[in-house]
């Protein structure tokens, strides 16, 4: 059995440094799978079989009855063969007896291999479960594998593992050659009958602030804390971020030097743009704020207590403050979680044209920690 099993040894170790799947977890599975098939080929429970480490080899053994007279080879011994074991047994004893592969036989041979299968399917998904877990919610970069021509989705290498980029789920026309290596965000992770599956996006909000993380680093230590985002991907990004420094400029840090910074995210990003405003526990302040690059001139809340406003801009800046097709505007009510209608200064075309941003929920965009 030796050379077969210094083989088998050998593409255990192949196998935990290509795969990563640990050698002693298979060596588990083997050992598991040799007890199986002499369990259906011979009939016999009793069977124990393990590693031994000095002969780097399998070493197999059915426990057998001692008798005078052999009815079932498979479970029994007779007295004198048993006494080439163990000198001291007698009838009614048992003895280990050991087996050599020739006679496992094909049907046992062809179950272990069987059983060895399910066991590196099972390894490799438990590995790819982990991976994905341990990047659960997390900015990773990833490797493009192929692209699927009809649906133009991207298969992707991310670790040891693979998960698929949906059309739906990429910022703007961006289109991905194979080896292209993009940054995505894993939304979650689920077990399913075919394996673990990663649900991976570069649409998320939070992508921009992992993103942001990465790049800077008073994020990354907490001196700079994201409050909010708000996104149309492919389009604009605002951003609230908020300084516990007050020696450190929230906004600055987060564009840097020349907008060094910045300018890195939006080039991955297919120059998404991106609005980096402060944040404030003072909603008017806040809403003046989101509304950028419009200037606002007064944010009236409402006395309801409706989380409404009403901001007032100067007529010049009604087109900017509301954005194309709204977009500005949008953004700000998801930014801040209030209804937000904007007039303009003058108010000369009468309440019936104060534009509002009730179509979007009135709730910020959450960001997960």
């Amino acid at each position: 059995m030796s050379d077969e099993d210094i083989s088998i040894i050998d593409a255990l170790d192949q196998m935990e440094k290509e795969r990563g799947i640990p050698k002693d977890y298979m060596v588990d599975q083997i050992c598991k799978a040799i007890t199986t098939a002499c369990k259906n080929s011979y009939g016999n429970d009793h069977v124990s079989v393990h590693l031994n480490p000095d002969k780097n080899e399998f070493e197999v053994y059915l426990r057998k009855n001692v008798v005078e007279d052999v009815q079932n080879p498979h479970s029994e011994i007779l007295l004198e063969k048993a006494r080439e074991i163990d000198p001291t047994c007698a009838v009614g004893d048992q003895v280990s007896v050991q087996l050599h592969t020739r006679e496992f036989g094909r049907i046992a041979a062809h179950q272990a291999r069987g059983v060895i299968r399910q066991g590196i399917r099972a390894g490799e998904r438990g590995l790819m479960m982990k991976e994905f877990e341990s990047k659960h919610q997390e900015l990773v970069s990833a490797v493009v594998e192929r692209v699927d021509p009809r649906s133009g989705a991207a298969t992707l290498k991310i670790g040891k593992s693979e998960a698929i980029l949906p059309r739906s789920e990429m910022v703007g026309n961006e289109v991905f050659q194979e080896g292209d290596h993009i940054k995505v965000y894993v939304v979650d992770v689920h077990e399913t009958d075919k394996g673990p599956y990663a649900v991976i996006s570069r649409t998320h909000p939070d992508l921009v602030k992992r993103l942001f993380e990465t790049e800077v680093p008073e994020i990354y230590d907490g001196t700079v804390e994201i409050k909010a985002v708000s996104r149309e991907a492919g389009s604009r990004t605002k951003l609230a971020v908020l300084s516990h420094d007050p020696a450190v400029d929230a906004v600055g840090a987060c564009i840097g030097s020349r907008g060094g910074r910045v300018g890195a995210i939006v080039d991955e990003l297919g120059g998404e743009k991106i609005d980096i405003i402060e944040y404030s526990e003072d909603p008017q302040k806040f809403i003046a704020s989101a509304l950028s690059p419009a200037n606002v001139l007064k944010v009236d809340l409402a006395e309801d207590g409706s989380h409404s406003c009403r901001v007032t801009v100067p007529d010049s800046q009604l087109s900017l403050a509301i954005g194309n097709k709204g977009q500005n505007a949008r953004l700000a009510a998801k930014l801040t979680g209030w209804k937000i209608d904007i007039k303009p200064e003058s108010g000369f075309y009468g309440e019936e044209n104060m534009t509002s941003a009730d179509s979007v929920p009135a709730e910020a965009e959450p960001v997960q920690e």
